[in-house]
């Protein structure tokens, strides 16, 4: 069983910036591939954007790619999202997740965070 807390989140201006971190307990992230998924009032929960295991491969949602920044610590057993120039359309809740294997879709994911609120204000 893995754990996932998420902290970070916040009311920004747009175009500010905010970093996000995932913190697990329980097992080793090393084995996991990691994702950060959102979902904004009245939406399906949709991809964000996802590492490997090592942090050798990283993926993009089009709609952050040039903003976000993911990345991961084995060491600390943490992952993490650099969030710079965000927009109204950002504002959602942010979840962390942990996969097997990499993946854009929310179903190959098996351990999520509770979330944590990430508000753009224009």
């Amino acid at each position: 069983q893995v754990h996932l807390v998420e902290s970070g989140g916040g009311l920004v201006q747009a175009g500010g910036s905010l970093r996000l971190s995932c913190g697990a307990s329980g097992r080793t992230l090393s084995s996991y591939a990691m994702g950060w998924f959102r979902q904004a009032p009245g939406k399906e929960r949709e991809f964000v954007a996802a590492i490997s295991w090592n942090g050798g491969r990283t993926t993009y949602a089009d709609s952050v790619k040039g903003r976000f920044i993911i990345s991961r610590d084995n060491n600390k057993n943490m992952q993490y999202l650099q969030m710079n120039s965000l927009k109204p359309e950002d504002t959602a809740v942010y979840y962390c997740a942990a996969s097997p294997r990499g993946s854009m879709s929310k179903d190959d994911y098996n351990y999520w965070g509770q979330g944590t609120q990430v508000t753009v204000s224009s």
